[in-house]
């Protein structure tokens, strides 16, 4: 039972490593740059969200360049994760139809690419703390913590959208409009100061509000992160994931007749 159930893993990690090689293929298929990309996505985006609003906030957020590129590349990595993997069991219909796979896989290896797509993107990070001549503390080792919150609350909502998108094709389109409305609510570039106070009590219930400020915490700020805080982000990730795997589990019998 043990050597069927370790063939097994083996196998499903061997597809999950092919389908994130086929993506990195296919994504940077006849780019002049290549994976280089993956670097100058967030800091062009920087640039551009610096150029519009640095003259809004320049004076309540110090180093704002920085604290823009942070808060930027640790929602992108939960929008990329999410809306890549709500497509997943869709764009694997011919797949699904033709093997017998287990059907997560799908929408797991999405989130693990948009993870490897960060860690590059990590890289442009690097290179504008030393720009603002910024060195992060022994505080940056929470970072994988972090990516394990993220990756997990991430992954949790990609399987319930994966699910629901097969049913309900409307999913897709509304959940750009969702991801739009999320960015606009969550602090990326705009400091909470500016918040009232009844708006500050809806963005506790913000998961990506915890996560901006945990990665800024660790990296710009030099704080360490408190028991509470990693409680609240543990539980907001093991909450997606739970809600995900359970409405994945009672589902996926029938995508089959409806990819």
């Amino acid at each position: 039972m043990a050597d069927y159930e370790a063939t097994g893993l083996k196998k499903d990690l061997f597809i999950v490593t092919m389908l994130v090689s086929k993506d990195f293929k296919l994504k940077y298929r006849r780019s002049a740059l290549g994976i280089l990309w993956s670097v100058l996505n967030p800091l062009l985006m920087m640039a551009v969200l610096t150029a519009v609003f640095s003259f809004m906030f320049r004076f309540e957020i110090e180093n704002f360049p920085v604290y823009l590129i942070l808060g930027n590349t640790i929602f992108a990595l939960m929008a990329d994760s999410t809306t890549t993997a709500m497509n997943s069991i869709i764009d694997s219909a011919p797949l699904i139809k033709k093997i017998r796979i287990h059907k997560i896989l799908f929408p797991l290896e999405k989130v693990l690419f948009q993870l490897v797509n960060f860690l590059f993107s990590l890289i442009a990070v690097a290179a504008v703390l030393l720009f603002f001549r910024i060195v992060p503390t022994a505080n940056v080792l929470f970072l994988p913590l972090l990516l394990v919150y993220v990756v997990t609350f991430s992954f949790g909502i990609g399987l319930l959208l994966s699910a629901a998108a097969v049913f309900f094709r409307d999913v897709i389109h509304l959940w750009s409009v969702v991801v739009t409305a999320w960015t606009y609510a969550t602090p990326l570039f705009y400091p909470t100061s500016i918040l009232q106070d009844w708006m500050m009590a809806i963005m506790q219930w913000n998961p990506m509000y915890y996560y901006v400020t945990y990665f800024r915490e660790i990296v710009l700020w030099g704080q360490t992160p408190g028991l509470a805080e990693n409680a609240i982000c543990a539980g907001f990730a093991l909450a997606a994931l739970g809600a995900g795997l359970l409405v994945f589990h009672k589902t996926q019998k029938k995508f089959i007749l409806y990819v």
